[in-house]
């Protein structure tokens, strides 16, 4: 189901994708990369790994990504049009669990949005960025702090925008779970052996929740 959506008097297209197999328990809302936009194979692999499972997807771009641009909004902007999508997707989606996140900094909005109390059941995060390439003393994580709903954070072990033991040492008492995948950069495909991998885990911490 493709949507419209209104954002500060401008519009950005939507996918509502419900899930391939019974359950559909839960509905996630998934922001795109720095350099994507809703319908790159990262999103599509991530929506059918997650719908394959018993998750609905709503995909969806940022207003610069919609208007053609490669330059993202700043941080106010992506945060009100992540807003606009999931307001529309509670209104579409009823009695299920709603999570946010996506990946890189679809991810970083949607921790931004629930670090400021945004309404919301749980955060998905993939390939999240701590820090811009090649420099770790930018951390990305002041507001990880404040986020009240359980996290789940999948970032591969050779991933140059989130050292591993930085993250580990951010996270170290916050209410996260953080998974590793082996020998994976930022830009990990969600085929074969890791879509898997990361499809079952994101299905069984749902669950848990």
């Amino acid at each position: 189901m493709d949507w419209r959506i209104a954002v500060d008097g401008e519009y950005v297209s939507a996918a509502y994708e419900p899930a391939t197999v019974e359950n559909g328990r839960a509905v996630f809302v998934a922001g795109h990369g720095a350099g994507s936009h809703m319908d790159h194979r990262s999103m599509l692999q991530l929506s059918e790994v997650l719908r394959s499972r018993g998750i609905d997807v709503v995909r969806f771009n940022f207003l610069y990504r919609e208007k053609g641009s490669r330059a993202p909004d700043r941080m106010p902007k992506l945060q009100a049009c992540f807003s606009a999508v999931t307001e529309r997707t509670r209104l579409e989606v009823k009695g299920k669990k709603l999570v946010i996140g996506g990946r890189s900094m679809g991810g970083r909005v949607a921790s931004v949005l629930a670090a400021g109390g945004f309404d919301c059941d749980s955060l998905l995060l993939l390939a999240y960025p701590l820090h811009p390439v090649g420099q770790p003393e930018r951390l990305r994580d002041e507001h990880l702090a404040r986020i009240k709903v359980p996290v789940l954070c999948i970032n591969g072990t050779r991933d140059a925008l989130c050292n591993r033991e930085l993250m580990e040492r951010t996270i170290e008492n916050l209410q996260w779970r953080m998974h590793w995948l082996e020998g994976e950069d930022h830009s990990f495909a969600l085929t074969g052996q890791v879509g898997a991998e990361v499809g079952d885990l994101a299905a069984r911490w749902l669950a848990g929740l």
